[in-house]
């Protein structure tokens, strides 16, 4: 699990204005290097190199920098604007923490900036000649690194936005949550047990979503005060202030009831890096506004089934660890993801908005064939009660007699399928 303090940096890292102004301090610390370096460097070679170059050369980066900036600010934006209405607005948040599109605006950012500190230098006269030499060997360094991020943001500029290129970059926030939680299928905690009934239930005043957990923090609280915690909502839950996070036990100090509430991290919007389910959500969301009237591409719908069948694969592999090193945190308690809830947030409403079309109720058919066939036993049984739903919804749309039996030659799988003993979901969101 992260460290509350890695996490709030790996938060800010994601923002865009804060790498911009990193490459901006580093171009500034750029400009001004010339001053410490212009002592190492004999007064003769700058004549015979011609440095004198150099003004006219920060001039022209100075104002292209400024052009290519403004266009690569506009051109973000709209993709943006393209994700939310062909994708999900949900997954605009990935689009903005895109690490090749960040780089790319702080690259151009930052030149813009070492120009102007340097023209703003040299027309102070602070460097000599030597100066100027080695101002005019890290501008030409400069030059080689905004061609090269140009060639790879020319290369991004391509996907950006695109309904392709959102599904994969969502399906790669999905597998990085997946994989975190397959190491930790409770958070680093023991499986959820029965609440004693003398325990108490602690809220917190606030009105959002689940964004973290703090595990060792709450790890800390139950071990000054022995005494077991458990955890009722899981990152994604949406929080009322009547509904409790987490029960203690009754004979608790307040210090300690607040100290559980610091564990929980609540925002406005749901977050990828706890929660795979709300990878499988933005997902589906994909699917269901390909396959609105307006949109009519059932083609993306497919396609989101494929990357769904994906993630179940990695989500059902044997754990690596058979358990070992697991419970990291012994004394919380947190209710585990059911497969149930997983395969529910990812096809319901594919199966929904596509009942009406076979190419997509076949397809889904399949899919969950697949996901049934895989070594989780939940999700096999999750994936033939989905199965079932979805034959149902397609039979009650469908009218054509070729593609009704289409899709009940796609479902002989489930002939003599059983469904006994699936788990009902223990969380909500």
């Amino acid at each position: 699990m992260l460290s509350r303090w890695l996490w709030l940096w790996r938060r800010l890292s994601r923002q865009l204005w804060f790498t911009v102004a990193v490459y901006c301090a580093l171009g500034i610390i750029t400009a001004l290097s010339a001053l410490l370096l212009e002592p190492l460097i004999p007064g003769d070679i700058s004549s015979r190199i011609g440095a004198d170059a150099v003004d006219r050369i920060l001039g022209v980066l100075a104002s292209s920098m400024l052009a290519v900036t403004t266009f690569s600010i506009a051109t973000m934006v709209q993709a943006f604007a393209s994700a939310s209405t062909s994708a999900t607005p949900r997954a605009t948040q990935l689009l903005v923490e895109d690490r090749s599109a960040q780089r790319a605006l702080a690259t151009f950012i930052g030149s813009f900036v070492f120009s102007l500190v340097s023209i703003i230098a040299l027309s102070t006269g602070v460097y000599g000649p030597s100066g100027r030499l080695v101002l005019f060997l890290v501008t030409l360094g400069v030059i080689v690194l905004i061609v090269v991020m140009l060639l790879r943001w020319i290369d991004r500029l391509s996907k950006l936005g695109r309904v392709g290129e959102t599904v994969d970059q969502v399906e790669r926030a999905a597998l990085r949550a997946i994989k975190a939680r397959r190491k930790t299928p409770c958070l680093g905690g023991h499986p959820a047990v029965a609440v004693p009934e003398t325990a108490i239930g602690v809220v917190v005043q606030q009105v959002g979503y689940v964004e973290r957990i703090d595990m060792a923090r709450l790890a800390a609280v139950a071990r000054d005060a022995a005494s077991a915690i458990h955890v009722r909502v899981l990152p994604g839950s949406f929080l009322t202030p009547e509904r409790a996070v987490a029960y203690i036990s009754a004979d608790l100090e307040d210090k300690y009831q607040d100290d559980v509430r610091a564990a929980f991290v609540v925002g406005g919007a749901r977050s990828f890096d706890q929660d795979p389910r709300f990878g499988m959500i933005v997902l589906a969301e994909v699917a269901s506004r390909a396959l609105s009237p307006a949109v009519n591409d059932p083609g993306t719908a497919i396609d989101v089934i494929g990357t769904a069948v994906r993630l179940f694969s990695e989500w059902s592999k044997p754990d690596e660890k058979d358990g070992l090193d697991k419970v990291a945190y012994p004394d919380v308690y947190v209710p585990p993801i059911t497969a149930q809830e997983l395969v529910e947030d990812a096809f319901t409403p594919i199966a929904r908005d596509g009942a009406a079309l076979i190419e997509v109720g076949v397809r889904l058919i399949k899919g969950l064939y697949a996901v049934s066939v895989m070594s989780d036993p939940d999700m096999r049984l999750a994936a033939i009660m989905q199965a079932r739903n979805a034959q149902a919804r397609c039979e009650k749309a469908l009218s054509n007699p070729h593609d009704l039996a289409r899709l009940r030659e796609a479902c002989g799988w489930l002939s003599g399928q059983r469904t006994d003993g699936v788990v009902p979901c223990c969380t909500s969101n």
